[in-house]
């Protein structure tokens, strides 16, 4: 017998480096880094850029609750026809003269209103506002990092199916000679039509294992689009991100509780609930406001008059009895308010959590590289001897496929464990909260919400953003 596939042994050896060797043997001057991806998804993922949209929008509450520190001013104007007709009595008393009368009267004024007292409403709106502002950003930080996670996750996805596929491929090519050279020793009897069999059954299994690899790569490359924005082309090796993840689990749940994005939007949101029940509260006290009328009246009584009028008067307003409505509102606000508090410790619980397992996945993810790494060294050794032993009749066809497929597994397994190791370092920073372009050090144009919050929240006019749309 043959030594079988010398040379595709070689070819599939070559493909066993697993993710990080397969892309540096395809990577050139002009590939895409992991770095790059997430810079390309931070710059222009629809998903973060709707986020800072809304973001811009919840900005604007900010000078809507400001509106009531200013006065408002209405002007109105008004015109029309009359027509009178009757008697009058004369004056030199000598009876009644009929007489007909048609005007055309006419007025314009203007108000100004100027609030002096509301029961510290503008002020607790006001700082609500600010509060959902604060909420907003940390909830854009949290989108942020999402993105970021599932850019890496995305681009080591490509690159593991991409390896898998290359493995599977090449297993087609061995097993296409093995059979073929089952066939020949079939020919001239030394197997029999059973070992064939088997040969061409593993053949077709390792096709079908083709086209799922392909599927899977194709799926995996949709979903890089959908995050990144392009099409995966050459794929530099992704790395961990060791660097950002503490020595211990304490260090890094204690990180996450106190930094998570998520938990600082939580605690924003108990700020904005409890400066509800102050705003509900001052519906019940009294409102002073200070209101100017100017009206200018024309043909108002007789054709050609005018008529000037003005005005300035404090109006003072003491809510009494309102049905019940702010009474109920208040106790509304209060209950609102203690399910947020609760809210921002079932998070704190979540985050924990969140650490704690992909804490755990992250040192499962280390353990099983090395345990891979172990697994196709002991694979290649085990195939080795079994062709050798096959050749002297020692071993059946059976007994070498088997052993082919236990080395394309152990493969596999290296391939998708070194995949888990660089996603699941990334898990591990994200779910802490510390996912950010900063950090990871990405080459990108840094989004600032809060400049866009300082163009809007002293504005007292306009209608155009300052974007310009």
């Amino acid at each position: 017998m043959r030594r079988l596939g010398t040379h595709h042994g070689r070819r599939t050896a070559a493909f066993a480096t697993a993710v990080f060797a397969i892309a540096a043997a395809t990577a050139s001057a002009s590939a895409e880094t992991l770095d790059s991806a997430l810079a390309r998804a931070y710059g222009g993922n629809p998903t973060l850029d709707a986020q800072r949209a809304a973001v811009r929008a919840v900005d604007e509450n900010v000078p809507i609750a400001i509106s009531g520190y200013r006065p408002t001013v209405a002007a109105t104007a008004s015109t029309g026809a009359s027509y009178a007709t009757g008697e009058a009595g004369s004056a030199l008393g000598g009876g009644t003269q009929p007489f007909r009368r048609g005007l055309f009267p006419a007025s314009a004024g203007l108000q100004v209103s100027q609030n002096i007292f509301n029961g510290f409403r503008t002020a607790n709106s006001t700082r609500q506002a600010e509060s959902q502002v604060f909420g907003a950003r940390e909830t854009l930080r949290t989108t942020e990092q999402t993105t970021l996670f599932n850019g890496a996750q995305s681009y080591m996805n490509v690159l593991r199916d991409t390896a898998i596929l290359d493995l599977q491929r090449n297993n087609v090519e061995v097993l296409e000679e093995q059979l073929r050279q089952t066939r020949d020793r079939f020919n001239v009897g030394e197997v029999t039509r059973t070992d064939v069999a088997q040969a061409e059954s593993r053949l077709a299994a390792a096709r079908s294992q083709v086209a799922v690899a392909e599927a899977n790569l194709q799926a995996s490359i949709a979903t890089f689009r959908q995050v990144i924005g392009v099409e995966p082309r050459q794929l530099a090796p992704g790395r961990p991100v060791d660097r950002l993840v503490p020595r211990t689990l304490a260090a890094s749940v204690e990180i996450g509780i106190s930094e998570h994005p998520a938990v600082m939007s939580a605690l924003h949101a108990v700020d904005t609930a409890e400066l509800q029940v102050r705003v509900a509260e001052g519906a019940l006290a009294p409102t002073l406001n200070l209101v100017g009328n100017v009206q200018q009246g024309f043909n108002s009584q007789v054709s050609g008059d005018q008529t000037l009028s003005a005005s300035v008067a404090a109006q003072l307003s003491v809510p009494i009895y309102q049905g019940g409505a702010a009474y109920a509102q208040i106790r509304q606000a209060k209950e609102t308010a203690g399910q947020r508090r609760i809210e921002a410790e079932a998070t704190r619980d979540q985050v924990r959590a969140a650490v704690i397992s992909s804490w755990g996945q992250l040192q499962s993810a280390k353990a099983n590289v090395q345990a891979a790494q172990a697994q196709v060294t002991a694979a290649e050794v085990a195939l080795t001897g079994v062709r050798e032993e096959a050749r002297v009749g020692q071993r059946t066809t059976l007994d070498v496929l088997n052993a082919q497929q236990e080395l394309l597994t152990a493969r596999v397994n290296l391939i998708t464990a070194q995949r888990d190791r660089v996603v699941f370092s990334y898990a591990v920073v994200r779910a802490m909260g510390r996912l950010t372009t900063k950090l990871l050090a990405l080459n990108v144009a840094q989004y600032r919400a809060k400049e866009h919050f300082d163009q809007v929240k002293d504005l007292w006019y306009g209608v155009r953003t300052p974007d310009g749309r």
